[in-house]
């Protein structure tokens, strides 16, 4: 039932995202969500399309929101324009309190005659308490199966102060490099999964197209994949975790990353450090335990900067990682350096409360503040200028 549901959200998604095409192109407008609904009925009233009505419409309906919503984020900004959906992708439906009921730690879905078995994940919590408003079945790629159960919750609690502050220099050598001069390293784990990863994408490659072998060889590619994200997310959750608990301000670089990866020597490299998704886990988790993330801009120069006399070099290439700087005679680690100057940098663009024409302090959404632009003209680099 639950695959057979998933095929009809994605038949419904993919139809009414091509109606959404084809009304732009003839009249140059989209489509709300009451006239897709109204279409919804339309398809199932087609005799080819009958086995709509199999499954419940609830999941259907959701498919349709969720469509609106992707949209309507699309135009705002904050997320790519909607795809469609693919029989290998992910695949999920989700369930609102009209199409499911939850008794005595039990779960029963629509159009269902037994409940749906799940193991419970969180030990700290008592299954039989929870009243979810939706739950969400997804099968991901490689064969697994998840139930998301969305419950309301009161606001966490702000940690109390620490009265510390942190900068943060992400990189290729080391995974981060803190101002108090801690340098995280890369799991080394990642290199094993990635070794076997490549031997099975080697086996896929050889497999017929539609034989029962490339099926097979599909899914163990996806479970390597599925083990490698695992595995990056496990260590992205915990150091971004452990920085919001010690730190009540962390200062990170306002990187480009999806521009990085266009350089093409360092793309693969870049893309498993996974410095995106870190940012954002900092972003989100900063503002529930109420602190405070700024993000300094890329272009400031962090590593060529004495962090002691505020000497700048006219040029440090990318291969020199200790420095004397001229002016003071300080010696520095350049990662350690530049996550001191961050630090520095971020407390000062936390501080001002000036205005500019170009909206440098207007407030963005999420918990980052962004460095206050000072002057938008790139300025000579010139040796012996104190930045601070």
């Amino acid at each position: 039932m639950l695959a057979r549901t998933f095929g009809c959200v994605r038949v419904v998604w993919n139809r009414i995202l091509a109606a959404r095409h084809a009304r732009y192109r003839v009249q140059g407008k989209g489509i709300s969500y009451a006239e897709s609904d109204r279409a919804l009925t339309e398809l199932k009233k087609d005799p080819d399309l009958a086995f709509l009505a199999e499954v419940s419409s609830v999941p259907l309906q959701q498919a349709l929101r969720h469509q609106q919503a992707a949209f309507t984020a699309f135009f705002a900004g904050r997320a790519r324009y909607p795809r469609f959906k693919s029989r290998d992708s992910r695949q999920s439906a989700t369930y609102t309190r009209s199409a499911f009921r939850m008794k005595d730690g039990r779960l029963w879905l629509a159009k269902t005659a037994t409940p749906l078995n799940f193991v419970w994940t969180w030990p700290g919590v008592d299954v039989t308490s929870v009243d979810p408003t939706s739950v969400t079945v997804v099968r991901d790629p490689a064969g697994r199966w998840f139930v998301t159960f969305h419950v309301d919750v009161a606001d966490p609690v702000p940690l109390p102060a620490r009265g510390e502050n942190v900068g943060v220099d992400v990189g290729l050598t080391y995974f981060a490099v803190l101002s108090t001069g801690e340098k995280l390293a890369h799991p080394r784990d990642w290199e094993r999964h990635e070794k076997r990863l490549k031997r099975y994408q080697r086996r896929l490659s050889r497999c017929q197209r539609g034989s029962a072998n490339r099926a097979k060889a599909k899914v163990k590619v996806a479970r390597e994949h599925a083990r490698i994200t695992d595995a990056r997310h496990d260590f992205l959750h915990k150091t971004s975790t452990d920085l919001v608990r010690r730190f009540d301000v962390i200062a990170v670089e306002n990187l480009n990353v999806s521009g990085m990866v266009h350089n093409r020597p360092l793309a693969r490299a870049i893309s498993c450090t996974g410095w995106a998704e870190f940012r954002d886990m900092l972003d989100y988790k900063s503002q529930r335990c109420g602190g405070q993330v700024i993000a300094v801009d890329r272009w400031y120069p962090s590593s060529k900067t004495c962090s002691a006399c505020g000497h700048l070099l006219a040029a440090l290439s990318l291969g020199t990682r200790r420095w004397t700087c001229p002016g003071c005679g300080a010696r520095h680690d350049r990662d350690i350096n530049a996550a001191k100057n961050i630090l520095a940098a971020g407390l000062a663009a936390g501080a001002g409360n000036g205005a500019d024409a170009c909206g440098g302090t207007v407030r963005r959404a999420g918990a980052t503040r962004t460095r206050v632009p000072v002057k938008q003209e790139p300025r000579p680099v010139r040796e012996g200028i104190a930045v601070f």
